[in-house]
């Protein structure tokens, strides 16, 4: 056990049978820190945003997240919640300290100045034209600091003529062609089951933001503006769906659990569940079919390459299933892996939590809430050999370093009392 300030981490390498036999060893090391040095104030809610600077916290960034007094981000109160607090909180908001500034304020809006005109990055997630309406958009931030790296991430991006909209990840997700996809043919498209849109554009945003500060290390100290759409960040991952309607006028539709043009790689079905089997190598194909018995289709010629196997994919399929059938999951795994053909369980939190190969690549992290209750979390990703990623503190309590980020300012403490009696902060 490693106790970081008032941060306590745990790594728990192996599955435990129950809770007293856990064997508890250190995280990795929590030092050096790529990022340290770096400042970035963050003022997005909810996903994206705070995605980001969770992202960039993990690597060593000083992330000050600036939350309305009162209930804070909503993101305090989503989904499950222990002691008040939700658990997703404590994976978003890791590494960061909390600042309750009301930004609707002329004396909010000061403060934030001055903070943005020492810090290296902005992230911000509103709606466009929001801070701008506060006085803190880019033409008047980059005067007061011209280094700074504005990350604004939002529906439908800064321009455009549906720059104006609301939007959320999940329209993202159909505007970039991926809820089109996700579904069995003919019946409703269903969402991931996670907010991948925000995710993805958080994604997208933390390398623009890497590449500015890169940029602006090596090419004189400007910042620039990184403008990620939920959408487009989406879109960017449809692989060739665009070029094949370009090209032939293709429209791909949904497929279910296959993948269209590429086969066999499918989710089977098996005594007590489904196997994701991907058998669609020419080499890996060959395998596959000795291993199910069924060295006629291995030894085929026209099933040799994948147009071949594409074409008669709904065989292929049936020959598998037929196979996967008779036995369950863990049976199917038995032969397979061996056999060198990528095949898994369609995991459940429960697998995950309990697997061999998470918990020894550090994926899963007991930490110290600051309620008290230790939880279990995800782990760092990437994995770097020299800077490694690391959690360093738990989530904090809403305008917890209130005072602590407005002394580094150099206001007096009878500056900070005056601006909580007005209600700028708290």
């Amino acid at each position: 056990m490693q106790v970081v300030g008032e941060m306590v981490i745990i790594h728990v390498p192996t599955p435990p049978a129950t809770p007293t036999q856990m064997t508890l060893t250190t995280s990795s090391p929590l030092t050096p820190a790529a990022l340290q040095g770096v400042r970035v104030i963050e003022m997005g809610q909810l996903i994206a945003g705070p995605f980001a600077g969770k992202l960039l916290g993990e690597f060593g960034a000083d992330i000050i997240k600036i939350e309305p007094p009162g209930a804070g981000d909503p993101l305090r109160s989503w989904r499950m919640i222990k002691e008040g607090t939700s658990l997703w909180w404590q994976v978003s908001s890791r590494n960061k300290r909390s600042l309750a500034l009301d930004l609707r304020t002329p004396g909010g809006q000061d403060v934030a100045r001055r903070l943005i005109g020492e810090a290296d990055v902005l992230i911000e997630n509103f709606r466009p034209g929001t801070l701008e309406g506060w006085g803190l958009g880019w033409d008047a931030l980059s005067a007061l600091n011209p280094r700074l790296v504005m990350l604004r991430i939002s529906g439908y991006g800064q321009t455009g003529p549906y720059r104006d909209l609301p939007g959320f990840g999940v329209v993202a997700e159909a505007m970039g062609g991926l809820r089109h996809l996700t579904a069995e043919p003919g019946r409703v498209p269903v969402r991931v089951g996670v907010s991948l849109g925000d995710s993805l554009a958080a994604l997208h945003g933390v390398c623009g933001v890497l590449i500015a500060l890169y940029h602006a290390r090596v090419n004189g100290g400007h910042g620039q503006v990184i403008d990620v759409a939920l959408g487009e960040a989406v879109l960017s991952i449809m692989e060739s769906l665009i070029p094949e309607y370009s090209a032939f006028g293709a429209i791909r539709e949904a497929s279910g659990s296959a993948l269209p043009g590429i086969a066999p790689s499918n989710a089977y079905g098996c005594a007590d569940g489904y196997v994701i089997i991907a058998g669609n190598g020419d080499s890996i194909f060959r395998r596959l079919m000795q291993a199910i018995g069924r060295p006629d289709l291995a030894a085929a010629p026209e099933l040799q390459e994948n147009r071949g196997r594409a074409a008669r994919a709904g065989e292929l399929d049936g020959a598998i299933e037929a196979w996967t059938l008779l036995r369950t999951v863990s049976e199917v795994l038995e032969v397979l892996r061996p056999a060198g053909v990528p095949a898994g369980k369609v995991y459940t939190a429960k697998d995950i939590h309990e697997d061999p190969q998470f918990r020894a690549r550090e994926m899963i992290l007991r930490q110290t809430t600051r309620d008290g209750y230790e939880v279990d979390v995800p782990g760092v990703v990437p994995k770097l050999s020299a800077t490694p990623g690391a959690i360093r503190s738990a989530a904090p309590r809403l305008g917890e370093d209130t005072d602590a980020v407005l002394a580094e300012m150099g206001l007096s403490v009878e500056q900070i009392a005056e601006l909580r009696r007005k209600g700028v902060v708290a």
